[in-house]
């Protein structure tokens, strides 16, 4: 199955990486949302081969607050994961 890890740092300023393991080859959307829901930033929407990756986050033009991020997998299987951005 998938994992998608904690970001670390968290809390972070401003930028945090972001791992996550897929079994097979396959479509992965990362989106970021804010404390209310609402969609802030598409950070990844592509094709990635099996095994680990990591995804660098720079939130410079954020405000601080509290974010949540989804990671979608063949458009079936999902899971988030909150983050803490401190200026």
């Amino acid at each position: 199955m998938f994992k998608l890890s904690q970001n670390y740092p968290n809390p972070f300023n401003p930028q945090t990486t972001i791992e996550f393991y897929i079994p097979k080859e396959g479509k992965v959307a990362i989106t970021l949302y804010n404390a209310v829901g609402e969609l802030v930033e598409q950070l990844v929407n592509t094709e990635y081969p099996e095994g680990s990756h990591k995804v660098i986050f720079n939130a410079k033009n954020l405000s601080s607050g509290v974010y949540y991020y989804k990671m979608v997998y063949n458009n079936k299987y999902s899971k988030s994961n909150k983050m803490v951005y401190l200026k």
